[in-house]
C-alpha cells in the first residue's frame, strides 16, 4: 500500500512537470518577437530544464517534509492501596531506620507538612517491610519492574499494539541505571524485535520525561522505516533515600514518590483517527553554563560520606531564570500576533527606560487551553505561576497532582494530563503545554493538539478514577 502511494505521488509530480513543458511549447510560438534571435532555439531546452527543476524541487520537498507524530495513548502506574505513603507510614519508617537525629526528624516533619503532599501518595516496596531493612539493588529492581511492567502492560492492552510492532524504545530513569539496562529489561520481558532501537537516559532529572518524548519524536520524524515508539518514563527511590543530617539533602526524602508513565507514539497518518494528540512543537534548552544553575540540585556526599541530592537555595532562582530564558525562545513560536505585538511594545518601553520598567509577561492562556507544569514542589509551582502570571485555575492540575501522587519526577506531567482527561476538560483541537525542568539545569516544552474530546472516551486505567469526584487538598 505504501509503495503504491509513493508511485502515485511520483506520477503526479512527473505529470505536473510534463504539463509545464508541453504548455511552454504550445505558448512559445504565439509570443510575438520583433526579430529572430540566435538564443530562441535554446528556449525549448530552457523550458525543459525549468520543468525538470520544478519537478525535482517539489519531489524533494514532498519527501523531506517531517512526518507527523501522534500520541496514540499513554498509561500511568498506580500502585495498590497497600503502598500508600501516609504521614504515619513515613514517620514510622524514619523512626524504624534509626538513622536520623531528633533534629533531622523534626525538620523532615515540618517539610512534609508544608510540602503540599497528601496522605495518598505511594512509596517503594522496601518502606513497607515489617522489620526495617536497608534497601538493596534487589529493592530497586523490584520497584522498577512493578512500575514499568504495570504501565506498559496497560498501554499495550488498550492500544492492541503487539510488542514486536515497536521500532523505537526510549527509557528514562534519572537515578537508577542497572546493568543490563532498563531498556534491556523491557526488551526481554516483551520479546521486542532484534532490530529495535533502544535508548536509555539517566541523570537527566525531572525534565527527562519531556526530553525523552522529544528524542523519540525526532527519530519518528526523520525516519521513514520506523513507526512505533514506546517511551517509558520512571524514577527510582529505593537506593536514593538520604540517611544523614544535611538539611538540604533531607528535602528529597519528603517530596519524591513512586510513579511511572508509558507513552506510545506513531508517525503514520492512518493512525490519526485513533490517536489522542498530535505533537505540534517541542523545545529543550540547557542552562548548565551558569554555575549556580548547574549546582542548584546536585548529587554529592555529605560530611559523613552519605550520598544524597542537595537542593540548594538557588534552585527556585535557577528555575525562574531558566524558565524566562526558555519562554523567550518558545513565545514567538506559539503566541498569537496580538500578544507578540503587545510584548514587543512592552520590551521596547523597558529598553527605553533602561530596565526601570520590566516588560510585560505574555498571556500564555491565549495560545494554550491546558498547561501541565512539572510539580517539583509547592514553592516551584508558586514560582512558575508568578513568572508566567498564571491563575490558580491554571496551576490547579499541578497542585492536585503533587497532593495526590507527590513528586514522581519526570512522569508527573502525564499524571497531570490524566487529571485533565478525568475532569473531561479536553476538547478536540485544544492545545496542551507540557512544561518540565530538572537538574543540569534543563527546561523542556511539548505542545500537543488534541485530536478528540475527553468526553468521548472512558479510561479504565486513569489513575484519577477513584478520587476525581472529590476535592483532595481543601
Amino acid at each position: 500500500m505504501k509503495l503504491i502511494k509513493r508511485i502515485f505521488q511520483i506520477l503526479q509530480i512527473t505529470s505536473a512537470a510534463c504539463l509545464f513543458i508541453i504548455s511552454a511549447f504550445l505558448l512559445l510560438p504565439r509570443i510575438p518577437t520583433l526579430s529572430p534571435s540566435p538564443l530562441s532555439s535554446f528556449v525549448p531546452f530552457a523550458c525543459i530544464g525549468i520543468g525538470i527543476g520544478i519537478g525535482i524541487v517539489v519531489l524533494r520537498r514532498c519527501y523531506s517534509r517531517p512526518a507527523p507524530v501522534f500520541l496514540v495513548d499513554y498509561s500511568c502506574f498506580k500502585p495498590g492501596s497497600g503502598r500508600k505513603c501516609t504521614y504515619g507510614v513515613s514517620e514510622s519508617f524514619v523512626r524504624r531506620s534509626q538513622r536520623f537525629s531528633p533534629e533531622s526528624e523534626d525538620f523532615m516533619r515540618k517539610i512534609y507538612l508544608k510540602s503540599g503532599l497528601g496522605d495518598e501518595t505511594y512509596g517503594p516496596p522496601f518502606m513497607f517491610r515489617a522489620d526495617y531493612e536497608e534497601a538493596r539493588l534487589e529493592s530497586a529492581v523490584q520497584e522498577a519492574r512493578e512500575g514499568i511492567f504495570s504501565a506498559v502492560d496497560s498501554l499495550l492492552a488498550k492500544t492492541a499494539v503487539h510488542p514486536r510492532a515497536i521500532d523505537v524504545l526510549v527509557v528514562t530513569c534519572g537515578s537508577f541505571s542497572p546493568t543490563p539496562s532498563l531498556s534491556s529489561l523491557i526488551v526481554n520481558r516483551y520479546k521486542l524485535r532484534p532490530d529495535v532501537k533502544a535508548y536509555d537516559l539517566s541523570g537527566m532529572g525531572c525534565s527527562s520525561g519531556v526530553l525523552s518524548i522529544d528524542l523519540a519524536a525526532k527519530i519518528l520524524r526523520q525516519s521513514g522505516n520506523v513507526h512505533y515508539a514506546l517511551v517509558v518514563i520512571t524514577e527510582n527511590i529505593s537506593l536514593n533515600w538520604y540517611f544523614g543530617d544535611n538539611r538540604s539533602m533531607l528535602v528529597t526524602n519528603c517530596i519524591f514518590r513512586v510513579g511511572c508513565a508509558a507513552v506510545l507514539l506513531n508517525n503514520e497518518a492512518a493512525r490519526r483517527p485513533a490517536a489522542k494528540f498530535e505533537l505540534v512543537r517541542s523545545l529543550r534548552t540547557h542552562h548548565g553554563a551558569d554555575d549556580r544553575a548547574y549546582r542548584a540540585a546536585f548529587q554529592e556526599e555529605d560530611e559523613k560520606g552519605n550520598t544524597g541530592v542537595a537542593l540548594t537555595k538557588d534552585l527556585i532562582r535557577a528555575a525562574a531564570t531558566s524558565l524566562r530564558e526558555h519562554i523567550k525562545i518558545l513565545a514567538p513560536r506559539v503566541l498569537p500576533l496580538s500578544q507578540l505585538v503587545s510584548y514587543a511594545c512592552s520590551a521596547l518601553v523597558s529598553a527605553l527606560s533602561r530596565g526601570d520598567v520590566k516588560p510585560a509577561v505574555p498571556d500564555f492562556t491565549t495560545c494554550f487551553e491546558h498547561i501541565c507544569i512539572h510539580a517539583g514542589g509547592k514553592a516551584v509551582i508558586e514560582q512558575v505561576g508568578r513568572v508566567l502570571r498564571l491563575s490558580d485555575e491554571a496551576t490547579e492540575p499541578a497542585r492536585m497532582s503533587l497532593h495526590r501522587f507527590g513528586n514522581t519526577s519526570s512522569s508527573l506531567v502525564f499524571y497531570e494530563l490524566a487529571y485533565f482527561e478525568a475532569k473531561r476538560r479536553i476538547e478536540r483541537g485544544d492545545r496542551v503545554w507540557m512544561l518540565a525542568f530538572g537538574t543540569g539545569f534543563k527546561v523542556g516544552s511539548l505542545v500537543w493538539r488534541s485530536l478528540r474530546s475527553s468526553r468521548e472516551q472512558e479510561e479504565e486505567d486513569n489513575p484519577w478514577n477513584d478520587c476525581i469526584h472529590r476535592e483532595l487538598w481543601l
